[in-house]
């Protein structure tokens, strides 16, 4: 029989750990731990910033909500969810992962014998080999006898509604069989795709990492046949409608590769494998093919330009549609990227909050475009863009100008990826 769970502790109640919280409360008590005051503050008042919950969904939820770990009372269960991502060089930045290990460390009792779960993304022997040291050394406890590990990395995919926690298959692993059995528990009720044993903690971050590995190569193929078809003068959104007929075409697509997961857990494999001696060449190829995205996505829209500056709209910053997230924006260096070049930017996004605009990236929002350009970027095909409709975005662009649909959103066949460009 499973150990018995009672109450849980959540730690980080960003896009992960939020949602997860909500769904685990329903079935045992539930402390969300943040360090954010503000966050747990907007939290309690019914607003959730990410989008992931509507004010009911938290009204909803009996969450205790709390920014000050010594008002969590002891727990069976602790799940860490924070942030992992990388630093200016490319390498994985654990800071986050092991403070907050270090906090919950402070937290546990013994007499628990609690379990500690990560869904952070981390390569394998993260969990095992620094995070379980980190908790003994904050707690004075020893990892397998007074506490237990185990990893079930998280799923979530910003603004999706469809694949959300509580539909999802979760993979669970446990440092023994009584804690893979209680996670196996634990997660088994709060989702009905139900739950994968991973062999071990290590394959179980191994998992996760190349889930998105897999994805980010797929759509460094994408983006260099872009740059192939755009050298031919051919659409390879054309290529992609013929392509696509053939029953085992995987359906991918170029794009910017940006956000918190796609964008940054390739580096953490291949961190680990330079670590045992192995060069990563596909790996590190596909990410340097999408992080120069942005660079070559620039130069082509300057030669469509005649090589001048002029006045720019960009229509969206967020890293994908209809979310609010900013976390490592591409289309940020695009808009960067074209002011090194001589041109005039104004940024517009409806989801986007100003102000981390301007501390992530130092770009001020306006409020609604207004007047005509030069050159107009659909760079984020968010809902309020696509309803307005081709016709009413196209007022925005100067008789002579270029309109570009970056994601062909809008479906108009012309021109080829990314410029999607035509004179009016």
């Amino acid at each position: 029989m499973p150990r018995q769970v009672q109450n849980i502790i959540v730690v980080g109640l960003g896009y992960v750990g939020l949602p997860l919280a909500a769904a685990l409360s329903r079935h045992f008590t539930v402390w969300g731990l943040d360090i954010d005051v503000a966050r747990i503050d907007e939290l309690r008042s019914g607003h959730d910033r990410t989008g992931e919950l509507s004010a009911d969904a938290l009204a909803d939820a009996p969450l205790h909500l709390t920014a000050d770990p010594a008002q969590c009372p002891p727990a069976d269960v602790y799940i860490v969810t924070v942030p992992t991502p990388i630093d200016a060089g490319n390498r994985p930045d654990l800071s986050l992962v092991l403070a907050a290990s270090k906090t919950v460390g402070t937290m546990l009792h013994a007499k628990k014998r609690p379990i500690i779960v990560y869904e952070s993304t981390v390569y394998p022997g993260v969990t095992e080999d620094l995070c379980g040291p980190a908790l003994a050394a904050a707690s004075g406890l020893s990892c397998g006898r007074d506490f237990t590990l185990g990893y079930s990395p998280e799923r979530i995919n910003p603004g999706d509604k469809v694949h959300s926690v509580d539909k999802i298959t979760k993979v669970v692993a446990g440092g023994d069989a009584e804690t893979l059995d209680a996670l196996a528990d634990l997660y088994g009720r709060i989702t009905s795709g139900g739950v994968h044993r991973a062999a071990s903690i290590k394959v179980a971050e191994a998992a996760k990492v190349i889930e998105n590995a897999q994805r980010d190569i797929n759509i460094a193929f994408m983006n260099e046949v872009a740059q192939i078809s755009g050298l031919l003068g051919l659409s390879i959104w054309d290529i992609l409608a013929a392509a696509r007929t053939k029953w085992n075409f995987l359906p991918f697509a170029p794009g910017l590769v940006g956000g918190h997961c796609i964008g940054v857990d390739p580096y953490y494999l291949a961190h680990r494998a330079a670590e045992m001696g192995h060069d990563p060449k596909v790996i590190l190829s596909g990410r340097a093919t999408n992080d120069g995205m942005a660079d070559w996505l620039a130069d082509r829209l300057h030669a469509a330009r005649d090589n001048r500056g002029g006045s720019v709209l960009v229509l969206g910053l967020t890293f994908k549609e209809n979310v609010p997230d900013l976390r490592n924006s591409k289309v940020a260096d695009v808009v960067t990227a074209l002011a090194q070049r001589g041109h005039k930017i104004s940024v517009h996004d409806p989801l986007a909050d100003p102000a981390e605009a301007m501390h992530e990236y130092g770009l001020s929002l306006i409020d609604a475009p207004q007047g005509q350009f030069d050159l107009v970027l659909l760079a984020v095909p968010h809902d309020a863009y696509l309803n307005m409709g081709a016709d009413a975005l196209a007022k925005f662009v100067t008789p002579k100008g270029i309109f570009v649909d970056l994601k062909n959103a809008l479906g108009i066949d012309v021109g080829a990826f990314p410029t999607r460009v035509w004179t009016l």
